[in-house]
């Protein structure tokens, strides 16, 4: 029965890769111009591809009797952190490690200094305190513990010259924690942790009215389809446009890339934002954070032999730019009162674009 699974498995990966292949050498033959259309249009299923899967998700956990309260905490979380983790966990099985992490980093900070400033910009963000205290201090435990473990401990001076490494061991402690938080989170909820988001409890989930729950679940599995297929394609085209432009791929994927799979959680942060649910945009964002270095780097790491590799610009830059968004954020948390104004918006958002633009002028 061994012989057998490992035939299949063996079949799958060779069919894999032979897919792989025909795909580069596609990207690699196209003209620059198509090749960024096909970016932009894979980067349109992943957003489409992430929504339908919340939306299932939503309607499936009201079927379950899953409290509507853990929706937002867990699930929305989950399902727009979908296409960081399907891309970055992509990119490491095809020895990409420099697009994986640079990915999961670079969705930190754009989430955390574009779309929480964008947020603020749009209108001032209710704050409750307790949760988001709670819940944001994990975020920022979560960015020190991803470069902790990134270190090279047994050779500090390397650091700078040589990078450092995401063990898999260390992928598969962030995948225990991730548990451990999703227990937590529904806990809390079950304490009154979190707040009910309206806009989900006056969506159209009756019982009666609703789709027929096999429905649900074939749309919830197409949701993860498009999200997975539309990856497939964006990591080597992206490959291929970093190759055109002379960038390097962890550039790539803390700016492009990664901007391009946090447009869920910019699109659900502007939406809750203006229809008054502010709260959600915070609550979205810190969750999505958590995840990206629970979930997104840390199942990145698991599937990787030798770990995900932190070239020395980790050191000198994007890890400095991630503490950078998340410090500014928890100041901003400690000296508003109850809501996030637009003055901070301006603020996160300026530190977004100056670390943006530092990554551009000394990756060059």
């Amino acid at each position: 029965m061994q012989d057998i699974c490992t035939e299949i498995l063996n079949g799958l990966l060779n069919l894999n890769a032979d897919m792989e292949s025909l795909v580069e050498q596609f990207v690699i033959q196209i003209p620059s111009a198509f090749l960024a259309l096909i970016i932009v249009a894979a980067m349109a299923v992943l957003v489409r591809g992430a929504d339908l899967l919340v939306h299932e998700a939503v309607i499936l956990s009201h079927r379950s009797g899953i409290p509507k309260v853990v929706i937002g905490a867990t699930v929305v979380s989950l399902g727009t952190t979908a296409p960081e983790a399907v891309v970055s966990v992509l990119a490491a099985i095809q020895g990409k490690p420099g697009l994986a992490l640079g990915n999961a980093v670079g969705s930190i900070i754009c989430d955390t200094g574009l779309i929480l400033g964008l947020a603020c910009l749009l209108a001032p963000l209710p704050l409750d305190r307790k949760i988001v205290n709670r819940q944001g201090w994990i975020q920022f435990l979560s960015g020190i513990l991803l470069v902790l473990a990134c270190i090279p401990w047994t050779g500090l001076s390397s650091m700078f010259t040589f990078g450092g490494n995401l063990p898999r061991f260390m992928g598969m402690i962030f995948l225990v924690l991730l548990a451990l938080y999703m227990w937590k989170s529904i806990k809390w909820a079950g304490e009154g942790g979190f707040p009910v988001d309206p806009e989900l409890a006056d969506a159209d989930l009756d019982q009666g009215s609703g789709p027929a729950l096999t429905r649900v679940v074939g749309k919830l599995i197409l949701g993860i389809s498009l999200v997975v297929g539309a990856s497939w394609l964006l990591i080597p085209s992206v490959s291929e446009a970093a190759v055109r432009l002379s960038v390097p791929e962890s550039i790539i994927a803390a700016t492009m890339v990664a901007f391009g799979t946090s447009l869920p959680e910019l699109v659900t942060a502007m939406t809750a934002t203006f229809k008054g649910h502010g709260e959600l945009a915070v609550g979205n964002v810190i969750g999505a954070d958590i995840l990206n270095v629970l979930f997104v780097a840390g199942a990145a790491a698991a599937v990787t032999p030798g770990g995900l590799v932190a070239d020395p610009s980790f050191f000198t830059l994007y890890f400095p730019s991630m503490l950078l968004v998340l410090f500014v954020f928890r100041i901003g948390i400690f000296t508003s009162g109850e809501h996030l104004k637009r003055g901070f918006g301006a603020i996160m958002l300026g530190t977004y674009i100056v670390v943006t633009v530092a990554s551009y002028v000394v990756g060059r």
